[in-house]
Parts: C-alpha cells; sequence; structure tokens
C-alpha cells in the first residue's frame, strides 16, 4: 500500500474536545466515567460511561440544523470541521468530486431514534419529525458532514463493530492509494448513551457492572476486569498522499503504510480464542507495511476487559511477535473514557499519532495484576518513547478484526 499522510485530527470525546485537551487528559491518566446523568439508568445492569456533556460550547452547527440530526451527526461535524482547520484546508477552494468521506459507526443515532418512535406511538405518524428517516441510520453522519461541505466524491459508510472506523480508514488509504480522491475525511462517531442504545449494549454480556466505582470500572488485561464500558464521541482525520501534502507544505502529522483485515468465523458474537486470525490480519498489516515485527515500537490495544477477548488478543501478539514482545511498549488509553465502539480504532489512532509526536505513551488505567504476563504494559504514568512504527488493532463482534500500521513521518 501507498503510505497515506494524516495532515489533520479532530477529536470530541469524554476526555476532551480538540486534540490539545484531549492528549492533556490522556497523557496524564485521568478518568471520565462516571455514572449516566443524561437520563434515569438506575435499572441498567450496567449504567456508567464516558460522556460529553458541553458539546454545543465546542459547536459550529445552526440551532436549525441541531434540531433535524442526532448527536453521533453532530460529533462528526465537529469533529470535521476541526480536521479540516487543523490541515490548513479551505474546503471551499476543493474539487468537490475529489474529496471523499470514510467514517465507521456501530449502532446509529438512536437518541434521535428513540424520541420519534415514542410520539409515533403516543401521537401517532403526525408525531413524528420528518427528518426522523435520515437521522438514525449509521450513514447519516457521512451524509451530513457531504451535505455541509458540498462533498461529492466517492465515500463509504462502515459498520463493523468496533471495527468500524479503523475498517473506514483501511479503505479510505487503499482508495486514496489508487489516485481516486485527493483528500478523504476518515474516522469515526459514536453515541451510545442513550436509553435504547445502552439496553442493546447492555445485552452485549460484556459491560463492566462496576456501578459503584465507575473510574476503576474499566480493567483491561487485570485479573479483577468485568467488562468494558461505553463511551461517546468522533475521531475524524484528513487523508491525503504524500505528494499534495508536501506540495501544500503542510505538517505530515503521520503515515498510515499498512492494514490489514480478517474475520474468524467462529461465532456470532465471540473471537476465536486462539486469535490466529487476529495475528494474520496483523501480519498482513506489518507485510503491506514492509515492516518486520521488531519495528514496532508501540502497540495500542483493543483491550475490551472481557476473558476471552484479552487472552486471545494476547495471543495473537505472542504469535506475531514471539520473544521480542516483552520489549514492545502496549497500552489501552480508552480505559480512561470509555470504548467509544464503532468510533474506538479512529480515537486509537489519534492518540498514537499524539504518542509519536510528543514522544511519550501514555498509560492505561486500573491494570494493577495483570492477567497476561507476556506483555510490557504501560501503567500508572506515561512512559517516554520515541516511536517510529506503531501498531493499532480494533475487533468486532464476530471474530472480526482489524490491524494498521502508523509511522512517524
Amino acid at each position: 500500500m501507498r503510505k497515506i499522510a494524516v495532515t489533520g485530527i479532530g477529536i470530541v470525546a469524554p476526555s476532551g474536545i480538540g486534540k490539545r485537551p484531549f492528549w492533556a487528559n490522556v497523557k496524564a491518566g485521568r478518568s471520565f466515567i462516571k455514572e449516566i446523568t443524561r437520563f434515569d439508568a438506575q435499572d441498567y445492569p450496567s449504567r456508567i460511561a464516558g460522556q460529553i456533556d458541553d458539546l454545543d460550547a465546542y459547536s459550529h452547527v445552526s440551532e436549525r440544523l441541531v434540531k433535524k440530526i442526532d448527536a453521533f451527526s453532530h460529533m462528526a461535524l465537529i469533529a470535521a470541521e476541526m480536521a479540516l482547520k487543523d490541515a490548513g484546508i479551505d474546503i471551499q477552494k476543493e474539487d468537490p468530486n475529489l474529496v471523499g468521506i470514510f467514517l465507521g459507526n456501530a449502532i446509529g443515532g438512536w437518541l434521535y431514534a428513540e424520541t420519534e418512535l415514542r410520539d409515533l406511538y403516543l401521537e401517532g405518524r403526525e408525531g413524528v419529525s420528518p427528518y426522523m428517516a435520515s437521522a438514525w441510520f449509521p450513514a447519516a453522519p457521512q451524509g451530513q458532514v457531504s451535505i455541509y461541505y458540498g462533498i461529492k466524491g466517492f465515500s463509504k459508510t462502515v459498520v463493523s463493530d468496533r471495527a468500524s472506523s479503523l475498517m473506514a480508514m483501511g479503505y479510505a488509504c487503499k482508495t486514496l492509494g489508487k489516485d481516486k480522491l485527493n483528500m478523504i475525511f476518515a474516522g469515526g462517531m459514536e453515541a451510545p448513551v442513550t436509553p435504547y442504545a445502552l439496553l442493546c449494549c447492555n445485552t452485549y454480556g460484556c459491560l463492566s457492572k462496576n456501578n459503584s466505582s465507575p473510574q476503576a470500572a474499566y480493567r483491561p488485561f487485570d485479573k479483577k476486569r468485568s467488562g468494558f464500558v461505553i463511551g461517546e464521541g468522533a475521531g475524524i482525520m484528513v487523508l491525503e498522499n504524500i505528494e499534495r501534502a508536501r506540495a501544500r507544505g503542510v505538517n505530515i502529522q503521520a503515515l498510515i503504510s499498512g492494514y490489514g483485515t480478517t474475520c474468524d468465523g467462529k461465532d456470532r458474537i465471540n473471537p476465536d480464542i486462539s486469535g490466529n486470525e487476529l495475528a494474520r490480519a496483523i501480519k498482513m498489516a506489518l507485510a503491506d507495511a514492509k515492516a518486520n515485527p521488531e519495528e514496532i515500537d508501540y502497540i495500542s490495544l483493543d483491550g475490551l476487559a472481557c476473558d476471552d477477548w484479552d487472552s486471545s488478543e494476547a495471543s495473537a501478539l505472542k504469535q506475531v511477535f514471539g520473544d521480542k514482545l516483552k520489549k514492545i511498549p502496549v497500552s489501552c488509553p480508552k480505559a480512561g473514557f470509555g470504548n467509544l465502539l464503532g468510533a474506538s480504532g479512529a480515537v486509537d489512532v489519534i492518540i498514537a499519532i499524539q504518542a509519536m509526536e510528543h514522544k511519550l505513551i501514555p498509560p492505561m488505567l486500573n491494570l494493577d495484576a495483570p492477567a497476561e504476563d507476556s506483555l510490557d504494559y504501560v501503567i500508572k504514568q506515561a512512559r517516554e518513547k520515541e516511536i517510529r512504527k506503531a501498531l493499532v488493532i480494533s475487533r468486532g463482534r464476530g471474530g472480526i478484526n482489524s490491524a494498521l500500521v502508523l509511522e512517524r513521518p
């Protein structure tokens, strides 16, 4: 695969809106998991999450438009605008036919849908907003971003559970590598902190029920792990070919050099505990990047904090890296702000890019007694480390595996 440049970053997350405050909180290891306050969640088995309470303060979107869209589209619009400004691009000067949007999410926009479905049963068809049909479905953010900026190029929405946004980025890079587009918005968004979405997530069977200690609940790879905690947010990047980025004289923040994806084909929800197919996806990404395992300086873990998922991830890494694995720092910073489901992979990429730039690996929280002792975990505090190449792993239900290799420009 041709190396693709990341030239702009937009991040909306519980840990911060904008890459500077977000990175400051992530590297400091601060937790933003708390009890859900947006609605009464007392009857839910898991009622904690990473929430965003001040979205409107950062929004450039008109109130009229906000009333027509779900929160996940709103977050996508904010992150896309941040990414554009970070990349120094005037979208009005771009050929709209050569700009694309590749975004991923897992469940769609349920806050809007739930409200309108309630009105349907209470008031009948006259009580339902005409925007219902275009607000909830997974491709809505792609549509809203394209309408807002007048984008007309080849675009795609990916729905592959938690692997959605990393998969969207992989497809975006392949498309840019074929010179089909000049630039692409790539990433993902998710807004699962709603009554019905939370119910669906609880039926997953892998959410932590440690409601009494929210900040200690999400414990990837720890012996006392009890499942993950959901979070909401968006991570969107501007991707361009290296030649175009250099011609613009813009700062290239990172290079995406390899991508691989596989599926276990084992169970409709759970992964293959052997980790064989995840290992194959990682090997595919490394081969795509023309990189040897020993060249990886940092691994961003998927870290679901469930036994089969964590153990199979560790098994896959052992298969790929062997004895060298103990010398490669690994982390899972999302334990501090929640698993953003379909947006989690893109947010992990943004963290890895910041780690490269600042030569600092952020810590993973709540790891007191590792269940897998073959990994070099970064815990308690950030670790200084020069990162030339990094590996980001993202997985989804049904054994979906995706892996992406980043390089320092």
